[in-house]
């Protein structure tokens, strides 16, 4: 009961400050930054109880689509707001607070168990990898996102009150690749550890996630060689981000959306 109540509280604080963050910028005021971020520092601790009560059981770690979810939103939520504190970030939340809440609500009803298991070591340290990077290309496509924003509102001269609460362009295409920089690499330690840890990493119930990972990695490689290479920015840049994000997706939670849900509907 404990963790059930820590999760609830976790996803109505969430929405609370979601609906704060929404209002102060709609209604264009200035953000209490400190108290917010410590608002969101003091809502991770209570999902984290949250996480833990829900993702470890006696037989092992719950891996269920929906358990991921939620771990990999407090993940994210963490890397941002620690980036926050040096880094003008905090205006990812606009889109992360409202998608954590509903992952904390989607885990709390789901009911799937087939995806626990016994980490060792080797095989937590290849979990621990997969979702930190998964976390920062997550938190470069948020900032593609918002660059798509800033750049279309710079050329059509509309909307350009809002843009005030955002960094410089270039301070926000530099952000974009040094996620996009950290996550690649990580990415690369995670898939080289799959084919060292792993038994089978092409597998039927694992080929899925190998190849897609394996096409988000090439994605991303081309998109860090144009920008080193050939000064690609902007909307190449945002475009190319997406699409590795999209195989990123399809590697995570395409097989797990297929086996746990869609085909346990059948």
């Amino acid at each position: 009961m404990l963790f059930v109540i820590a999760n609830i509280t976790a996803a109505v604080l969430y929405a609370a400050l979601g609906i704060y963050l929404a209002r102060q910028l709609i209604q264009q005021k200035d953000l209490h930054l400190t108290k917010f971020l410590a608002g969101i520092g003091l809502t991770l601790a209570i999902h984290a109880i949250g996480i833990y009560g829900i993702s470890v059981k006696p037989e092992g770690v719950q891996l269920s689509f929906f358990t991921v979810s939620s771990q990999i939103f407090w993940v994210i939520n963490a890397i941002v707001l620690l980036s926050s504190l040096k880094k003008a970030l905090h205006n990812l939340f606009i889109f992360l607070l409202p998608c954590s809440a509903l992952a904390i609500v989607t885990t709390l009803y789901s009911h799937t168990e087939s995806t626990i298991l016994q980490l060792n070591y080797t095989l937590a340290s290849h979990v621990i990898l997969s979702i930190i990077a998964y976390s920062l290309l997550t938190i470069a496509t948020l900032q593609a996102m918002l660059l798509s924003y800033q750049n279309r509102h710079l050329k059509s001269r509309t909307g350009l009150q809002y843009l005030r609460y955002l960094p410089p362009l270039q301070t926000m295409e530099a952000l974009l690749f040094e996620f996009v920089l950290v996550g690649q690499i990580l990415l690369t330690l995670s898939i080289l550890s799959g084919f060292i840890f792993l038994d089978n990493i092409f597998a039927q119930h694992l080929v899925h996630k190998t190849v897609f990972s394996i096409a988000a990695w090439i994605v991303y490689g081309f998109l860090l060689l144009g920008k080193y290479k050939l000064g690609w920015r902007g909307n190449t840049a945002i475009r190319w981000t997406l699409a590795g994000f999209l195989f990123l997706m399809l590697a995570y939670f395409g097989s797990k959306l297929v086996l746990e849900i869609i085909l346990q509907r059948v």
